[in-house]
């Protein structure tokens, strides 16, 4: 079979043979002799790292996990999540992950968790979630009832007053001057201060809207988050990654709410674990 196979490709070379005729000719021995090397299996393509910020942060807090995972190779969308309801946001995602084609791992930060909590239903490429700082709530549970499960968040007293709004509900925002104190304490002050100017408000009805069905019962979970976060205690994040049966939880140590920001090889770490994990070979 091999002596066959190697007859042809000489007569290809030595012959001045049209690029058709060459390519019938090795056809025919494929038919004729077929060769496992010719369906070597593949391993399945890297999943699309789905990337969703939460409250007073935005997309492009997510640029320097964004640059690693690119030079990995993952395809990566760092979504313009609305903040406006749990509902409309976790179904704002859901469309985003409904367009993408191939394996999905939904990464979540903040109130992120909530919405990538809230988004998957009947969505078997959705691989993996990644809870970074990230909330994790239950069936019937909401953003604001978790956070005040547990003390130690200083969050209240650092949010600027709430700003009115047209349907008689409110934004709330972190007020500037405590913004790097409470949100991004292992950051330059430089970074921070840019991040207090550009930071997305919520609407405080989002944080007060249960989830229905939490993805983490039926997908598997990876958790990461800053020893010195503010805004979650550390006591709630290990409840919350417990309850959710983490495969792997990462504390790291001395940072801050934007752990993405101030650590992202941890974030990234936790990706790959997750990107193995779940990808058939």
């Amino acid at each position: 079979m091999g002596s066959t196979t190697n007859r042809v490709m000489l007569l290809i070379a030595q012959r001045p043979l049209t690029v058709a005729v060459a390519a019938v000719a090795l056809a025919a021995v494929t038919v004729l002799f077929p060769v496992h090397v010719f369906a070597q299996p593949v391993s399945e393509a890297k999943p699309t790292i789905v990337l969703v910020h939460g409250a007073f942060a935005e997309s492009s807090s997510w640029d320097k996990v964004t640059t690693r995972l690119l030079v990995k190779g993952y395809p990566v969308v760092a979504v313009a999540n609305p903040l406006r309801s749990l509902k409309l946001d976790a179904s704002y995602v859901a469309s985003v992950v409904d367009a993408i084609k191939g394996p999905v791992i939904l990464v979540g930060h903040s109130y992120g968790g909530s919405v990538i909590t809230n988004t998957v239903t009947d969505r078997n490429h959705v691989r993996a979630l990644i809870f970074v700082a990230g909330f994790a709530p239950d069936e019937g549970e909401s953003t604001a009832a978790l956070a005040g499960r547990f003390p130690g968040s200083t969050l209240g007293s650092a949010l600027a007053p709430p700003v009115p709004l047209g349907d008689g509900g409110v934004d709330l925002y972190i007020a500037q001057k405590s913004f790097r104190a409470q949100f991004a304490a292992d950051l330059p002050i430089a970074a921070a201060e840019l991040m207090a100017v550009a930071q997305r408000p919520i609407a405080a009805a989002a944080i007060d809207e249960p989830v229905a069905t939490p993805a983490w019962k039926t997908i598997p979970s990876w958790f990461v988050f800053g020893e010195l976060d503010k805004n979650i205690p550390q006591a709630a994040q290990q409840f919350m990654a417990k309850r959710a049966g983490s495969k792997r939880t990462i504390v790291v140590k001395g940072a801050s709410h934007v752990v993405m920001v101030s650590h992202p090889e941890s974030v990234v770490t936790l990706i790959d674990d997750a990107a193995t994990a779940t990808t058939h070979q």
